[in-house]
Parts: structure tokens; sequence; C-alpha cells
């Protein structure tokens, strides 16, 4: 898959040292992948949910961070839209991702 855009894991990475190589596994096992629906993506993530919109939710480093993406499956791109703690997360509006 194509990842749009690791400049996110990096600023992430600043602010949270501790999650940055969390976040680094989670790129490239995301990147060698070549998903074609939600259930391929869920074989490898198993707590992945889907929230609609083509939007997905990633809990990563043990359920510490949250990663949403966008995933355009007939494309094979997965484009970051947010990466956060639960507390940073419970204030995102899915809606307006």
């Amino acid at each position: 898959m194509v990842v749009i855009s690791y400049k996110m894991i990096r600023q992430y990475g600043k602010v949270d040292k501790h999650s940055l190589e969390a976040l680094d596994t989670w790129f490239q096992i995301v990147e060698k992948s070549n998903w074609s629906n939600f259930n391929e993506v869920r074989r490898i993530f198993n707590s992945v949910d889907a929230v609609g919109n083509d939007l997905y939710v990633f809990n990563v480093r043990g359920n510490h961070i949250r990663v949403i993406v966008r995933i355009l499956f007939s494309v094979r791109t997965v484009y970051i839209k947010f990466i956060g703690n639960h507390k940073e997360y419970d204030k995102v509006r899915i809606d307006q991702l």
C-alpha cells in the first residue's frame, strides 16, 4: 500500500518519543501490505475498526495510540488523517476528516 504521509508519524514522534517505534512498525506493515478489502486488513490488525466513509481506526502501541486513516482499496492508498492518544482521539470529529 502507498501510505500518505509519513510526515505525520515523524511529527507525532517528536511529541511522544515512546510511540515512534510502534508507529514505525505499523507503517512498515501497512506499506508492505496489499489489501483489497477490510477483511484483509482485519487479518493483520484484528483490533482495527471501520467507522464509515472509508475511515478506519487502528490501535497502536498496546492501544495507547489511535491512528485514523482513509483507505482507498481500489488505488492501494492509505491516507493518515489523525494520530493521537485516547484523550486526543475523543475530541476528533470523524465526520470532519
